[in-house]
């Protein structure tokens, strides 16, 4: 019995190890990139955006429990929180504009591991990948090679854009679904309405909550279609 606890914890130790080293290096990264190489923060902060969401896929290979990632995205929360009033690290807080778009991606990290971790996980990473390449590249696009824009409020965007972000979420989609469900006939159709849906709530950004929006929506709808139809 005192070995397998042993052999738990290590286990546990070095799985925590990884990620850990894999956040360390996406943030010097992104530090590096912030001070030396490039001049656009928004750019440095889509590297991180980016590079957080896919810890979702290494904790899926390493078989992280939920209550880890529920942990750790609580404590994510706390320290964006902080880093809203106080700007912690420069390569995220430094785009010139309030957001609370990394509380509510820490957020939607621990909700939606609550809800699927444990028995469905696809639609966690559905979830999370969705909010991160696809609202990531969308940005990038947009801003480099946005030429036609449109206007939702006060809210500014590009078709080219949006059409990156319907793309990239339709591939992640699918992807996942082909990976572990066995009926594929559906899954273009089920990526397809995943992909629209995914693209509407981004294109409503205000303060950063497609943040929230984007990955809750994305799985829940993912979750029902599949479930239910």
């Amino acid at each position: 019995m005192q070995n397998l606890t042993a052999n738990y914890f290590d286990n546990y130790f070095y799985t925590l190890t990884l990620v850990f080293i894999y956040l360390g290096i996406l943030v010097l990264i992104a530090e590096a990139l912030s001070r030396y190489i490039s001049n656009d923060p928004e750019l440095t902060r889509k590297v991180v955006h980016i590079g957080s969401g896919n810890v979702i896929l290494l904790a899926w290979w390493l078989h992280i429990s939920t209550w880890i990632i529920v942990a750790a995205a609580a404590i994510a929360s706390i320290i964006a929180l902080i880093s809203y009033f106080v700007p912690i690290i420069s390569s995220i807080n430094s785009v010139g504009r309030k957001s609370l778009g990394t509380l509510f991606y820490a957020i939607s990290i621990g909700v939606l591991a609550a809800i699927f971790w444990g028995e469905y996980p696809q639609y966690t990473a559905i979830g999370i990948l969705i909010m991160a390449w696809g609202d990531g590249m969308a940005a990038i696009i947009g801003q480099r090679f946005g030429k036609h824009s449109y206007r939702i409020f006060d809210i500014k965007k590009s078709w080219e854009g949006s059409l990156t972000m319907a793309v990239t979420s339709f591939v992640v989609t699918s992807s996942i679904l082909l990976f572990t469900q066995e009926n594929t006939g559906q899954t273009w159709l089920i990526s397809a309405i995943v992909a629209v849906i995914a693209t509407a709530l981004e294109a409503f950004s205000k303060l950063g909550i497609d943040n929230l929006t984007v990955p809750l929506g994305s799985a829940g709808l993912c979750y029902f279609i599949v479930n239910f139809f």
